[in-house]
């Protein structure tokens, strides 16, 4: 579990929630700096304001479903109305206790390494927002996708999102940063960032 003072991710979510403006900004280990306003909106979007193919990946949901990395429960909420049986997990508890308060039953504070058949029996997993980086690591997906069998039903969907890193067109500056991360021994994607604490600009604006 988060502490407070880590919970960046959390805070935005439970900020742009009560109504205020917020902004992210990651700050990468390499320099850069990019802050977007956007995000915390579509965090906590409607269906109809998805991309399209997440539109697409919805009509493969079945079932009883386990929504990993459920942030402030945009997929969970959605399913949970169509009639689906949904448990939400994130690590973040107040990214956790924004779903509770958007209405979603069933949300616990968890992380992926805590994901077991403890939980239940599962149709389809979901792992949206890039959360298939989760797994950090390959030897790590392959030990938590074994788990992940042993607690689905016999012809389960796993949905995932992830990022082509090299798939063109690719930014030179990402590129550049993800060849060192793979000099240094880390994924090439692996993201050392730092998040300013929340703090209200003179306009009003909260920055994460």
């Amino acid at each position: 579990m988060l502490k407070d003072n880590q919970d960046a991710y959390g805070h935005q979510l439970y900020d742009f929630y009560k109504g205020r403006q917020v902004v992210e900004i990651v700050e990468r280990d390499d320099g850069l700096i990019d802050p977007n306003e956007s995000l915390p909106k579509y965090y906590l979007s409607e269906y109809k304001d998805w991309s399209l193919r997440e539109r697409q990946a919805a009509r493969y949901v079945k079932g009883k479903v386990l929504d990993i990395g459920c942030g402030g429960g945009r997929w969970s909420l959605y399913l949970q109305k169509k009639g689906h049986d949904v448990l939400g997990i994130d690590i973040s508890p107040l990214a956790v206790k924004v779903c509770k308060l958007r209405g979603l039953r069933d949300v616990r504070v968890k992380s992926i390494t805590e994901v077991d058949s403890r939980l239940g029996r599962f149709d389809t997993i979901l792992m949206i927002g890039n959360n298939f980086g989760l797994f950090g690591w390959p030897k790590r997906a392959q030990q938590l996708l074994k788990r992940f069998h042993k607690m689905t039903s016999p012809d389960p969907h796993i949905i995932v999102e992830s990022l082509d890193i090299y798939k063109r067109p690719v930014d030179p500056v990402h590129r550049r940063y993800h060849l060192r991360n793979r000099r240094r021994g880390r994924m090439p994607d692996k993201c050392a960032s730092g998040f300013a604490t929340g703090r209200t600009l003179p306009r009003g604006l909260t920055i994460y």
